[in-house]
């Protein structure tokens, strides 16, 4: 299991607040996250409940309203959250801890090469000559299956695909040999096919390079073919992690349960999807109880007046519900998500991609 790994990256009770004209918004509250070398983690969590705030404080890319607050972020002795400006992150950000966002047009400059926006990276954190950094350029382009790489490397942008911009991409993110990969959405803006491609890409440059992979997304069904462990957020908080198995088949979270039962593949024909009633909480006021509780139809009268504590499943599963409180009532997971196991095998034996090992 991954607990018997070295720990690359441990964060402890991080709070985040941004300032919003005369209020304050406390993004993430308390929330803290070991990170194991050679993993692949996946936060997961409807918009808005903190997921890339939370690991911007990795690599000191909050907005400028935005401040920790409290708690550390230590990797390698030195506690992030302490670094202030961009000297201070050199040799930490892109070369130790790099990211990979959403859209590729947006994280490439039009207007340069694509071999120069690679190399650029390379000089900057090895401190190698143009020669040799073009030559590095070309062997990553072709590492991340850009085809005629050398020929290709004066191109600019808008002569790629969206796939192939993505490839770039990644390959800018991994010029250095990051021992952290951060992946933020990396699929949503492509197709369903390019996305596979992708995913499958950045599972097989992580066996080949041995980099940690922490996965954002909304997509459960990302989590089931990518992570081996997943942390759920909501309301600025992780409320239930474990192994993705564990997430899956053995949830204890009712927003975990709502997560699951929301997959489109668990539709019936003829009958309404799932989703969830009513919307996320607002993070201007002070949450009291848990953040879940007025959308949740299994709430306890508990769950509007204090927060519950972390309750252990098993060694690596935890989960912040007061239905684990030996008091509470028992309930059975929703029906929808009753041997899920099963029903996964059904869709993808039907040829689906979805699956979780």
């Amino acid at each position: 299991m991954a607990e018997n790994r070295n720990v690359v990256l441990s964060a402890k009770d991080i709070e985040v607040k941004f300032r919003v004209r005369d209020n304050y918004l406390t993004a993430i509250r308390g929330v803290s996250l070991d990170l194991y070398e050679g993993e692949t983690f996946a936060i997961v969590g409807e918009s808005g409940s903190g997921k890339s705030v939370f690991t911007k404080t990795f690599t000191g890319m909050l907005e400028s309203n935005g401040t920790i607050s409290n708690g550390s972020v230590m990797f390698h002795g030195k506690d992030l959250t302490k670094l202030k400006t961009d000297k201070d992150w050199e040799g930490i950000r892109g070369a130790k801890i790099s990211t990979i966002f959403q859209d590729p047009m947006t994280s490439l400059n039009p207007i340069r090469t694509i071999g120069s926006q690679i190399t650029e990276v390379i000089e900057k954190h090895q401190g190698i000559s143009k020669a040799e950094a073009k030559k590095q350029a070309i062997e990553m382009m072709e590492r991340v299956g850009i085809v005629n790489a050398a020929n290709r490397f004066d191109e600019y942008p808008f002569q790629y695909s969206g796939g192939m911009r993505q490839r770039i991409v990644i390959a800018i993110a991994l010029a250095c040999h990051p021992e952290i990969l951060i992946c933020d959405e990396p699929t949503t803006a492509l197709d369903v096919t390019i996305q596979a491609q992708i995913l499958q890409l950045i599972r097989d440059l992580q066996k080949e390079l041995g980099f940690t992979t922490l996965y954002i997304t909304h997509d459960l069904g990302v989590v089931a073919n990518v992570a081996d462990r997943v942390g759920v957020m909501y309301g600025g908080q992780i409320i239930e992690f474990g192994t993705v198995e564990e997430i899956f088949f053995e949830s204890c979270h009712p927003y975990t349960w709502a997560l699951l039962s929301s997959l489109p593949q668990l539709g019936i024909k003829g009958q309404d999807l799932y989703y969830i009633t009513g919307t996320p909480p607002s993070l201007y006021n002070k949450i009291k109880g848990d953040a879940f509780a007025p959308r949740n139809e299994h709430a306890l009268k508990i769950d509007f007046e204090q927060e519950p504590p972390f309750f252990k499943v098993s060694d690596t599963h935890y989960a912040k519900t007061w239905l684990l409180d030996p008091r509470a009532p028992r309930l059975e997971r929703p029906e929808v998500i009753q041997d899920l196991h099963a029903k996964i095998k059904k869709m993808t034996d039907k040829g689906g991609a979805f699956h979780v090992e």
